[in-house]
């Protein structure tokens, strides 16, 4: 099956998928080489290694672990099912792709899910016609956690963003509010000392040394932050 075009996230070319040894010793090489081939094309990096499940993807920031069950056989059900049982409580993503391509594989497969007492969506389970279909879903799951992770971040990074001008603004409010001091003097205060409660305890001559303002706006300063009376006296514009 040909892969799908470009990204537009920007994410794929970031990925690594990584095959496990054991998995990969028991499969036929055309599999192998078809995986291979996709991934490139999709500007995946693959390794080798032994890990637990059959592949984990590493993807804009999250691993996401994949059970790819190629050949269903219902002699081995409770081996499958034990393994995906010891699996889900190691990886927090977990997906099993199983390929099922005869209507009795089906019927086997769905008498097993309900045997071994598997609850929906956890984890999910994924039916496909073939192996390479199986494949390319297992890819596309993957791509898809990766592009929510960074959603997620960027979400996070636009709040963290907001919350930081939020507490500019009350930072310069307090400041301005000095007979005296204006929003650069501010800035230069917070740009060399920090914070409000850093301001407040500093002393004349450290604010004079650390920042470009007079003597008297340094005094101003010190005063507002000691003497209740000059707080709470009307601002003189």
């Amino acid at each position: 099956m040909a892969s799908s075009g470009g990204d537009p996230s920007g994410l794929v070319g970031r990925g690594v998928c990584m095959m496990s040894t054991s998995w990969r010793d028991k499969q036929h090489p055309n599999l192998i080489n078809f995986m291979a081939t996709f991934l490139a094309a999709n500007s995946y990096r693959l390794n080798f290694l032994s890990v637990s499940p059959d592949f984990i993807f590493n993807n804009g920031g999250t691993s996401v672990a994949f059970v790819f069950e190629t050949n269903w056989d219902s002699e081995k059900e409770a081996a499958v099912f034990s393994r995906v049982n010891t699996l889900k409580r190691q990886f927090k993503h977990l997906y099993v792709v199983v390929v099922l391509p005869t209507g009795e594989q089906i019927e086997s497969f769905n008498q097993s899910y309900f045997k071994y007492g598997m609850v929906l969506g956890c984890p999910t389970f994924v039916p496909v016609c073939d192996p390479e279909m199986g494949f390319e879903k297992i890819v596309k799951i993957a791509h898809a956690r990766g592009v929510c992770k960074q959603q997620d971040i960027i979400t996070t990074m636009r709040n963290e963003r907001a919350q930081a001008v939020q507490c500019m603004d009350a930072f310069l409010r307090v400041l301005t509010s000095i007979p005296g001091i204006d929003t650069h003097d501010a800035n230069a205060l917070a740009q060399a000392i920090g914070s409000i409660e850093a301001i407040a305890k500093a002393s004349k001559e450290f604010i004079l040394e650390n920042t470009d303002l007079s003597t008297e706006k340094a005094q101003r300063i010190f005063r507002f932050f000691r003497d209740p009376q000059y707080y709470l006296s009307p601002k003189i514009n």
